[in-house]
């Protein structure tokens, strides 16, 4: 089992097949893997949530 890299989790998602088959065609036209963009999708949204409704403050759990 690899090594994980701190300050991130590994986890498990399900997604409808061909949005994930749309991901990872904008992941290789990104130059990027699956992961990596769907990563880049999920920090977007957090951004785009934050824009429209403040920062969100996370306790120390």
């Amino acid at each position: 089992m690899p090594a994980s890299i701190p300050g991130r989790i590994a986890t498990q998602i399900r997604i409808n097949e061909i949005a994930y088959k749309k991901t990872k065609y904008i992941a290789q036209q990104e130059s990027r893997n699956t992961n990596a963009q769907i990563e880049y999708f999920v920090k977007l949204g957090v951004e785009t949530y934050e824009k429209e409704h403040g920062v969100i403050t996370l306790s120390d759990e």
